[in-house]
């Protein structure tokens, strides 16, 4: 069904992001899946087109594209490719903003600028490999020294782990309250701080996630986020838009592997006639379309709320069940209108089954969400 709340200049930053992805991500995508890692210049040339962080402030060098409209477009154009590695939306709309929100204007002076242009990547670390959706049961700490901060702990499961050049740490300050944490800018080469090897992982065989380490991390006290103590709420605070973001890129994910179905199912010959032709195939692509322009529509319309700063942690969790959700759903019926070559990693239909299955996961599990929503019903 047709959108409407895009304007024209929306249009045409689409147009210029699809076609810098045609450009210099989809000629790459064998190449970096097999590496396990996208090149570092990518982020450089998109850093130079103004796609890093366009809504960060003209003195940064950013565009001051207050707009969430502008991330949800990048989302859709990513998962149009089926890119999973080039984790533009993790770097701009996930991390960029805990710097611009908490952060002083030391450290946006200092930090903003390399971030746009895409020569500082970014990275945030919550989860641990015994605390994953429970923040508070975290166990990485970090000890005022009185000059800096003494960082101890592990992270797991970290996109862009291996690429990062900062990472936002979350980590314990007050043993007595489970609850008082502090997030810390880690920068590439401070002492202590290692980096396991990429993992392996079912799909998003092209983003570097990996395994954290901080044994005996010297911060210095200019690269704390805030207050000490108040990284809980502020990691709390930013989830909502964490989960916008998910949900921006599930639904468009379902959408793209509804189109490669449909263009597979109308070429595939059973039995003397497209495969499009049986009532199954029909009667199952006209569920997915249905469902996948509801639940556009529910995004889109999370998407102008945010906007005015309208969206509730209850709601967004529901964007982001629903839509994962649907993802996975529809990922699974394109794969089996596939047939046998629907498990086969040369169709784009196989990718993206394999990259969809933790979009139920990371952000906070379908349980989670179903918990977050439930508590905001008042049971």
């Amino acid at each position: 069904m047709q959108r409407n709340h895009f304007d024209t200049e929306h249009n045409l930053f689409r147009d210029a992001f699809a076609a810098f992805l045609d450009k210099e991500v989809v000629p790459h995508q064998e190449e970096w899946e097999a590496a396990g890692v996208v090149d570092r210049s990518v982020w450089r040339k998109a850093g130079e087109m103004g796609f890093l962080l366009p809504w960060a402030d003209e003195e940064y060098g950013g565009a001051g594209l207050k707009d969430f409209r502008y991330e949800q477009i990048m989302c859709e154009e990513l998962a149009r490719i089926n890119e999973p590695g080039f984790m533009i939306p993790l770097h701009s709309a996930l991390c960029g903003p805990y710097i611009a929100e908490y952060g002083t204007a030391e450290q946006k002076a200092r930090l903003l600028p390399g971030i746009i242009s895409g020569e500082t990547i970014l990275a945030v670390a919550m989860t641990e490999p015994s605390a994953g959706s429970d923040l508070a049961g975290m166990r990485t700490t970090a000890v005022d020294k009185g000059d800096h901060w003494l960082l101890n702990g592990s992270k797991v499961f970290i996109s862009n782990g291996y690429l990062a050049d900062v990472v936002i740490v979350a980590a314990k300050t007050d043993p007595a309250n489970k609850h008082a944490m502090g997030l810390f800018l880690v920068e590439r080469g401070m002492a202590g701080f290692e980096r396991g090897k990429k993992l392996k992982k079912l799909g998003m065989h092209s983003q570097d996630t990996a395994e954290l380490f901080f044994n005996d991390v010297k911060v210095p006290k200019e690269n704390l986020l805030g207050d000490a103590k108040g990284g809980f709420f502020y990691l709390m605070n930013m989830l909502a838009q964490e989960r916008l973001t998910n949900a921006c890129g599930a639904v468009a994910g379902a959408e793209a592997a509804l189109q490669t179905t449909i263009e597979y199912v109308k070429e595939r010959q059973a039995f003397g006639r497209p495969v499009a032709h049986f009532q199954n195939t029909r009667f199952k692509v006209a569920e997915m379309r249905t469902q996948i322009d509801v639940a556009q529509v529910f995004t889109d319309r999370c998407v102008m709320d945010h906007n005015q700063k309208k969206l509730s942690a209850e709601v967004a969790a529901e964007a982001k069940l629903f839509t994962t959700e649907l993802l996975c759903k529809v990922v699974d019926e394109g794969v089996q209108l596939h047939g046998g070559w629907g498990y086969m990693w040369e169709y784009p239909i196989c990718k993206m089954y394999a990259n969809a299955r933790i979009q139920r996961i990371f952000a906070g599990t379908s349980e989670i969400m179903k918990e977050i929503i439930s508590r905001g019903m008042k049971l």
